[in-house]
């Protein structure tokens, strides 16, 4: 195993990889509460996407492990699975089949783009103030979501005349959101590791004399844990899925961007976790970077961004959302994890969750609901980066941000963002400073707005 891992090398040893693989699984082991609740409002078996959950993130880490030997963990993440649920399926009128059938497509692409030049390309050609407010705005879709899901946002009256107000306290669900929220606030306010998780724990229990928590007959997994799972494992093949998601002439453009939109949230999310990390820890070197420019898998960095695009076609065989490198692996590699053997304690942690889905699935959306709240918090932090003061900067940064979150779509805002970007640069005589690939996407973006339209 020390010789495997090449332990020494990297100055560490199997105790403290296994205490930073524990660490990064509680950290981030939210997501078997929350993505289930999710994708479930899609139409999809809760106890399925539970499973694809726990399978996905123990096979995509198990790659990053044993492929890339990096202390990095892959699971389907927040904001994509928002974007398959919310945008795709509810918004879009795709069926979860089709969704799951264009996060498959997405992963393939990614694969492509990882080891051929096009990964540079297409990292380059979006400004930096456009990835900011793509992050961070999905940031606070993500926030919007979780304080929907609790109920704490009300309407009233009927289209067009819908208000928007703060719901009384009068529920026992509601209460129980809130003092959730504050539970996990004050324990990441207090930096205790594992703070989300903590939280929905506590707030499931808490649940219980409270009427919200319900006690599961079983604890464990039953015949119909896996019988969920067959049903959304591997069911994008066929009539219902693949087939049906190219039949409507007017929604190709809507799936080419929306399988866009996939590609560049995955590829920023996993480079920028990896850059963000990797350098300051010595995980990457300068070396590992100028391998973006190039070809090939040589470097720990190309192996393990074809390892987390791997993951997410694989996530999609599985039946879940797109799965990507979560930057909760920061909380690993704080606490000494070096290599692939931090990884693999993690993608064990996963596997032996898979027996109880009973007990995960008494978690009530009261508890997973500030959990969203909160990372939603953590993902806005890419609004600082941008040049507020610069109004041809600030123009379409706005609009991605504002679009996505008042539309209900993420889709939407990147296509803001990016329309605005070039009219942006065209009234200030830059035009020639528009990528290629920002036009293109552009021009697709308003072709499929006209479609709609018609």
């Amino acid at each position: 195993m020390k010789d495997f891992f090449k332990l020494q090398e990297a100055g560490t040893n199997v105790r403290r990889e296994i205490v930073a693989g524990l660490t990064t699984f509680f950290t981030m082991a939210y997501i078997i509460f929350v993505n289930p609740n999710m994708l479930s409002e899609t139409g999809m078996s809760w106890e399925g996407v539970f499973v694809a959950t726990c399978l996905a993130a123990a096979v995509g880490t198990l790659i990053m492990a044993l492929f890339a030997n990096v202390p990095y963990a892959v699971a389907p993440g927040m904001g994509l699975n928002a974007l398959f649920a919310y945008t795709v399926c509810l918004a879009g009128g795709f069926t979860w089949k089709q969704a799951l059938a264009m996060v498959f497509i997405c992963g393939l692409i990614n694969i492509v783009i990882t080891v051929t030049k096009l990964r540079k390309s297409i990292v380059k050609s979006i400004p930096e103030s456009l990835q900011n407010a793509i992050g961070g705005g999905i940031g606070l879709f993500i926030a919007y979501l979780g304080f929907n899901n609790a109920a704490l946002i009300s309407f009233t009256g009927a289209y067009p005349s819908v208000t928007p107000g703060m719901q009384p306290l009068n529920t026992p669900s509601l209460v129980l959101a809130v003092i959730g929220l504050m539970i996990i606030v004050i324990l990441m306010v207090m930096q205790v590791k594992g703070a989300i998780l903590i939280g929905i724990v506590a707030t499931t229990i808490i649940g219980i004399p409270m009427g919200v928590t319900q006690i599961p007959s079983s604890i464990f997994s039953d015949s119909g844990t896996w019988t969920g799972f067959r049903e959304v494992a591997f069911a994008f093949f066929g009539g219902d899925g693949f087939v049906s998601l190219f039949s409507d002439p007017a929604k190709i453009p809507f799936v080419i961007v929306t399988i866009f939109s996939m590609c560049l949230s995955d590829t920023f999310d996993s480079i920028g976790t990896f850059i963000g990390t990797g350098r300051k820890s010595g995980i990457f070197d300068a070396e590992d970077e100028k391998a973006l420019e190039g070809s090939g898998f040589k470097s720990r960095l190309d192996k393990a961004l074809v390892a987390d695009s791997f993951a997410t076609s694989i996530g999609a065989l599985f039946g879940t959302s797109n799965a990507t490198t979560y930057v909760e692996s920061s909380a690993g590699i704080a606490a000494g994890g070096r290599t692939g053997l931090t990884s693999l304690v993690t993608a064990i942690m996963f596997l032996i969750c898979l027996p109880f889905a009973g007990l995960i699935g008494m978690v009530p959306g009261a508890a997973t609901s500030p959990a969203l709240i909160v990372v939603g918090i953590l993902m806005v932090e890419p609004f600082a980066k941008i040049k507020w003061t610069d109004f041809s900067e600030a123009v379409p940064a706005f609009f991605t941000v504002a679009v996505m979150s008042f539309t209900y779509g993420i889709t939407n805002g990147i296509a803001a963002g990016f329309i605005m970007y070039c009219i942006t640069l065209i009234c200030t005589k830059r035009a020639k400073d528009i990528h290629p690939i920002i036009a293109g996407a552009s021009i697709l973006f308003i072709v499929d707005i006209i479609l709609k339209a018609i």
